[in-house]
């Protein structure tokens, strides 16, 4: 991990998350991989709690990952749980990982007097290194004697890799609650967006419905951010409704559009903090897409210039090279029309339909980049497609963090 705060942190560090009836959480050091420092959490669910869950697409899917989408939908009449290890991400570890994902979940339910199919894992770290699993085992009594609903801001540091600061946020409104924590830093890029995040909520829900809602919601939050283009092997999204709470059987009625409502106030605030952190990032870009063919298109266009280096890298050097966005437009793939296409850095137009502004001034533009947050926007002005996505710059402190990751 990094010995600085990336200075994109939240200016007033971890924030004060209300407590979700229903949910435990504990914390501590195992020495999975890391020394002087906590790397697991446990988190204990109560009976009637409804999960929900959306996770990496990846073709190389962690052990875990697996373990995880095989056990979504099941009865929520028993309680639950959720370990979580940082350090080693139990990735292409072959038989090897899949025990290891058994040997955990078993122990934690023995532990927890619960059903193993009730019993969630995640791992987050290097690839490829088998699990030293009974390190965690052997730390779960203690775990299991921490539990406290007080400790969340405790399990959002254990699980951090690169991460220079612990993501949280959460909002409140009349009896609802929700909070969550993530972890995440590098290797972020859609299909969902690369890290861990746990989310927790007192309502009382249906668990088709709240997949349905947390479904809706990533394609608006975390499959709309990239740092750098790369999708892990091990994303994780759970999101579980204690039934603590109000009911919501509607997502269409007043309390359902509420409940949505902070639910993606949630979830985008967290993918936020993961750009925010992006390793070696001095830079947060909102890039917005208009006047594309379809949203699909508008999307893939902001995903383009979003991933693109040269775009990227030019903003990490304050440099508005606008004819970078205009290359990573036209290699998108998208409908385009070199002659409708407008271009703005913050408020100032760079190029209008086509051709460099009238208005444009060097100085100006420049004097924009410097600041930490920078939107781009895009027109296509071919239709009434729309879609915003979020970046970081690319800078070389990137480069030394992912030299030498594992060393």
């Amino acid at each position: 991990m990094s010995d600085s705060v990336s200075p994109l942190a939240p200016k007033g560090g971890f924030p004060s998350l209300p407590v979700i009836d229903g949910v435990e959480f504990a914390a501590l050091e195992a020495g999975v991989r890391y020394s002087g420092r906590p790397d697991v959490m446990l988190a204990r669910l109560i009976p009637g709690t409804a999960i929900a869950g959306v996770f990496t697409r990846s073709s190389t899917r962690a052990a875990p990952v697996l373990d995880c989408e095989a056990k979504l939908g099941g009865a929520s009449d028993a309680g639950a749980a959720i370990i979580v290890n940082a350090g080693n991400a139990n990735a292409f570890t072959g038989r090897n990982g899949i025990e290891a994902v058994a040997a955990v979940t078993s122990a934690v339910a023995t532990e927890l007097s619960l059903p193993e199919s009730r019993v969630f894992s995640s791992s987050t770290g290097v690839i490829g290194e088998p699990l030293k699993h009974d390190r965690i085992t052997a730390k779960l009594s203690e775990l299991h004697a921490q539990l406290s609903p007080h400790s969340a801001e405790a399990a959002a540091h254990a699980i951090k890799t690169t991460d220079t600061f612990a993501k949280g946020a959460s909002t409140t409104r009349g009896n609802v609650n929700i909070a969550g924590f993530a972890k995440g830093s590098g290797m972020i890029a859609p299909d969902m967006a690369t890290m861990l995040v746990y989310i927790f909520t007192d309502v009382k829900i249906d668990q088709s419905l709240l997949q349905t809602a947390l479904s809706r919601l990533t394609d608006q939050t975390f499959n709309c951010i990239t740092v750098d283009s790369d999708t892990s092997t091990s994303d994780a999204l759970l999101l579980a409704a204690t039934g603590t709470g109000d009911e919501i059987t509607s997502l269409d009625d007043e309390a359902g559009r509420a409940f949505v409502e902070d639910l993606h106030s949630v979830m985008l605030d967290l993918s936020h903090q993961v750009v925010r952190d992006g390793e070696g990032a001095t830079k947060f870009i909102e890039i917005a897409v208009t006047g594309a063919a379809t949203d699909k298109e508008a999307h893939t266009i902001g995903m383009a210039i979003a991933n693109s280096p040269l775009v990227k890298t030019a903003i990490a050097g304050e440099d508005p090279n606008w004819g970078r966005v205009v290359m990573a437009v036209g290699k998108s793939g998208a409908q385009a029309d070199r002659d409708l296409l407008s271009i703005s850095f913050g408020p100032f137009l760079i190029a209008d339909k086509g051709w460099v502004s009238p208005e444009y001034s060097e100085d100006e533009a420049a004097a924009y980049m410097k600041g930490e947050d920078i939107v781009i926007s895009v027109d296509l002005g071919i239709g009434a497609g729309a879609a915003t996505v979020w970046t970081c710059d690319l800078t070389h402190r990137y480069i030394e963090i992912n030299a030498d990751y594992r060393s």
